[in-house]
């Protein structure tokens, strides 16, 4: 005991305590310990420098801490001036903020004590340092499942592994400018994952991952896993030439979110929102009917008839063409014309080179519209569907005074310029709303489609998957969801001129909740995003777990540090300039913040996001 406390006295100790300022610690270094390395026990270790941890002995208690940076101070305490070097001049003083402590030969993460002054600091051994670097944890006293996801970038034999309850029960933030690794990372992490537990039943039974791939980085091949399931969505190809396998389930409950429906068509608050909850209303007491197809027919009868007796020729005329555009088309506009017309000086309808008097019940029940409400069929696409209840419910509104067209008109507009696209990406056809109904990794690749459409679409999903995943949770608390975006600024900023306020509010907000509240429901996010600064703070405060590579904006440092509080002040400072593939892993599943190389992904799995090299193509 004696000659270990020699051996620990002559080479691990460094220097004493001088300075305690809550857990950031101040230690005078010993003036031979200026070498970078030291040999311990046939270990090579490394000696003081910065970003590396040491140990402070308390009585029994061992703090651990990391050195965040040193200075140096002349020693006024010696009078002598005939120094041999110079350097004996000066005291070296390291700047350490506490991070852990020792219990039970293992490292717990937290300040339990703080040091006194003049107690001894000392190097960690390798397997004292081998130990602040354990990040498997236990839970309810069994060892967390490891996976390897790297080698610490500054001991390169040193392997980094983590719990898979640690990382993937938790919401993951991957961050770093364009052409650091970030999409490399993501892939690597949900490879290792995939890999692990690709052939186990109750993974395919419970466990579900949603991907949105902006840039169609995880599409294609084997990358993420040879069981995904990939719907390449397209806005820029004809409808004939697009698959319906390439088409997302949607139906038509999904779409009848007032909230959705409201974004769809752009819904102004106070006027067209109510008019639309009025639509969803009448959409929903139609199909609660015994016999919903008869009931709208009588509808839209009933509407005819009031129309065709009413007194205010502009009026009506504009609530024929809404029921035209329900039930018919230009040529039934002409047939119908044909056969009535409005008599300018008493005011009424009458037949065309008939007498001058109303049309009667039995003559309106002979035109052509009144013949097509009878014959009416509902579309099979629900969109459509859904814009013919608007429609009605626009007449029924407007001949009862309760709106303008001018004020309505439009919102039921907006929503059908969007009809030709959504049917370009989304299977109104579909009797379910499920896109893992042929695998539980699902990649939606929205590379091909318009901006609108990057934006709609992860919403509806997301919001769908998510409502879905409560109630199956309640039911079978077994089930997990992971939602993972990828480019996640696109849908996730406060930025953006494009859209209104309250559509903006909306889409925060659905994933603010998720991120907030999932948790409870088995419900999981994973951002990545070359720019955190753009992304609602208040989703990344709630992330668990970082993954951070290169990021040289300020504001997106600053974001970063704003609402992280794993990360000390080395890991900061190395942000601007860590190398391609390295980043720093923070968060819950990591007791210490450690920088990492990102493990290796096999080959034909890779993300396909490689930068071009112009020089290949210009011999």
């Amino acid at each position: 005991m004696n000659k270990l406390n020699l051996e620990l006295e002559s080479i691990l100790k460094i220097g004493k305590v001088t300075s305690v300022k809550g857990r950031y610690v101040e230690v005078l270094v010993d003036k031979s310990k200026n070498s970078s390395h030291l040999l311990f026990n046939g270990e090579i270790i490394k000696n003081v420098s910065v970003g590396s941890y040491v140990k402070i002995a308390k009585g029994f208690e061992e703090l651990i801490g990391k050195i965040d940076g040193e200075f140096i101070v002349e020693d006024k305490g010696v009078q002598d001036k005939s120094y041999l070097h110079e350097k004996e001049r000066i005291k070296r003083i390291l700047n350490i903020s506490l991070l852990g402590y020792f219990q039970k030969k293992k490292f717990k993460q937290g300040i339990k004590e703080l040091p006194l002054i003049d107690n001894e600091c000392y190097l960690l051994t390798q397997v004292e340092f081998d130990r602040v670097h354990h990040f498997i944890k236990e839970i309810n006293g069994v060892d967390d499942i490891p996976l390897r996801i790297g080698n610490l970038a500054s001991e390169k034999g040193k392997s980094i592994r983590v719990g898979i309850n640690s990382l993937f029960a938790s919401h993951i933030g991957i961050f770093g400018n364009t052409g650091s690794g970030k999409s490399y990372t993501l892939a690597s992490l949900y490879n290792a994952l995939f890999e692990e537990f690709q052939g186990k039943d109750g993974f395919h039974e419970n466990a579900r991952f949603l991907f949105f791939d902006f840039n169609g980085e995880y599409s294609f091949g084997d990358c993420l896993s040879s069981e995904k399931r990939v719907f390449n969505l397209s806005t820029r190809k004809k409808l004939e030439d697009i698959d319906d396998k390439d088409k997302l389930p949607i139906n038509e409950e999904t779409l009848l979110d007032i909230e959705l429906l409201s974004i769809l068509a752009s819904a102004t608050e106070k006027t067209q929102k109510p008019y639309l909850t009025r639509a969803i209303k009448l959409f929903k007491n139609v199909q609660k009917s015994d016999e919903p197809l008869e009931f709208f027919r009588n509808i839209l009868k009933k509407k005819v008839r009031e129309v065709l007796k009413m007194a205010d020729k502009d009026k009506a005329l504009a609530l024929l063409d809404y029921l035209i555009v329900i039930v018919g088309d230009d040529a039934l506009h002409s047939e119908l014309f044909q056969q009535i017309e409005w008599h300018n000086t008493l005011h009424f309808f009458k037949l065309r080179n008939g007498v001058s008097r109303e049309l009667t019940d039995d003559e309106i029940e002979a035109t052509p519209i009144y013949v097509e409400c009878e014959n009416y069929e509902f579309p099979e696409n629900s969109l459509e569907k859904i814009i013919n209840f608007l429609y009605t419910q626009l007449i029924i509104d407007v001949y009862n005074d309760k709106a303008f067209y001018e004020h309505i008109g439009p919102a039921v507009h907006k929503l059908q310029s969007k009809t030709t696209d959504l049917e370009k990406i989304i299977d109104f056809k579909s009797r379910h709303s499920n896109v893992f109904n042929d695998s539980n990794i699902v990649v939606v690749n929205l590379n091909d489609t318009n901006i609108d459409i990057k934006k709609i679409i992860p919403l509806i999903l997301s919001k769908n998957a998510y409502q879905k995943q409560k109630k199956r949770y309640k039911k079978d608390n077994k089930q997990y969801l992971n939602l993972i975006v990828d480019e996640a600024h696109n849908i996730l900023s406060y930025n953006s001129e494009r859209e209104s306020s309250t559509w903006k509010d909306y889409r925060l907000e659905t994933f603010e909740e998720i991120i907030k509240e999932g948790r409870k429901f088995g419900v999981f996010l994973t951002v990545a995003s070359q720019r955190p600064s753009d992304i609602s703070s208040t989703i990344i405060s709630q992330l668990h777990n970082y993954f951070l590579h290169r990021l040289i904006n300020n504001k997106d440092i600053e974001a970063v540090e704003r609402t992280i509080s794993y990360l000390d002040k080395v890991s900061f400072d190395t942000l601007p300039i860590l190398p391609t593939g390295s980043c720093v892993l923070a968060g819950l599943c990591a007791q210490v913040p450690v920088i990492i190389d990102v493990d290796k992904i096999e080959e034909g799995k890779e993300p396909h996001n490689e930068t071009i090299k112009p020089t290949d193509f210009w011999e």
